[in-house]
């Protein structure tokens, strides 16, 4: 089958991409990456192509269509959790293209989006299945695919990557169903349970969820809000707090199935201290993001 949609990635251009990001971590997690899943919706089926030879850099995918599926639009979901970190290469190599920096120090790329969930220069924190943006031609690209890799925590690629249980190995072509986002996962973001206007600054991992502080640069305030990753839809102990330095702090707590929170507070040119729970596992920040 001819190999429509293969992208052209100048070695150059990949070299200078690379050299833009930091450097990752030195212990090697490879193993770590055979649980993401596929970054496309529950049940859609597309084709994962390792090219052979010809692929740069060697051991990337390119998804495409299969079965008259087009895949041009499709949303492009977080294959693991971590921190999502987003570019725009213009007219060459990558195009708009995302990384994220997984908790284990592996990391993923999503390339030639159409769009992304950020501005390029922007960040945020993503769980799995979290949409990041939409298939596109951007860049090096003769048609629309998601150009993907899987990268171990020394930079170097997985050659043969795993996605929702299917290892494609190089010069293979597969068709793989996602699983991602099928239920279980929380349908909500913290941006969303915020509002329109904040931007995640940072967050901290709970046992069964995760908490957020936001900052909306237009208002000046702060908000909280913890999202469960487990049980989710099941109501249990859960809280979000706030508190400016030199003011008392607001709490959100109750039995919840999806989240706790938004707390928000006008924190312009303050130091904040904040937090969360999920069930017994909580987390309390020192006084912080001054200003």
């Amino acid at each position: 089958m001819p190999k429509i949609g293969k992208p052209v990635l100048p070695l150059a251009a990949l070299a200078l991409a690379a050299a833009l990001l930091p450097q990752p971590a030195s212990a090697d997690s490879s193993t770590a990456l055979a649980t993401h899943k596929s970054p496309f919706n529950c049940g859609k089926t597309f084709y994962a192509n390792n090219w052979l030879p010809d692929h740069n850099p060697s051991g990337s995918i390119d998804w495409q269509d299969y079965g008259g599926d087009d895949i041009n639009g499709e949303t492009v979901r977080a294959t693991a959790a971590g921190t999502a970190y987003f570019y725009d290469a213009g007219n060459t190599s990558y195009g708009k293209w995302i990384e994220i920096r997984h908790g284990d120090g592996t990391r993923t790329r999503y390339a030639h989006l159409a769009t992304m969930a950020r501005a390029a220069g922007g960040s945020m924190s993503v769980g799995q299945g979290t949409a990041i943006g939409t298939v596109g031609s951007t860049g090096g690209s003769n048609a629309p695919h998601l150009h993907y890799e899987q990268r171990t925590s020394t930079g170097a690629m997985d050659t043969s990557p795993t996605v929702d249980g299917v290892t494609i190995a190089l010069g293979q072509k597969k068709a793989v169903t996602s699983t991602n986002s099928c239920g279980g996962g929380n349908p909500y973001t913290a941006e969303e349970v915020c509002g329109s206007g904040y931007t995640v600054i940072d967050s901290a991992a709970l046992t069964g969820g995760r908490t957020y502080l936001l900052y909306n640069s237009g208002n000046g305030n702060n908000c909280v809000a913890t999202l469960k990753t487990t049980n989710v839809g099941t109501a249990s102990s859960m809280s979000a707090f706030l508190e400016p330095q030199g003011e008392s702090r607001t709490t959100n707590s109750g039995s919840f199935g999806y989240y706790a929170g938004p707390v928000v507070r006008s924190a312009a040119g303050q130091c904040v201290k904040w937090g969360g729970s999920v069930g017994s596992s909580s987390y309390t920040s020192p006084f912080e993001h001054c200003g």
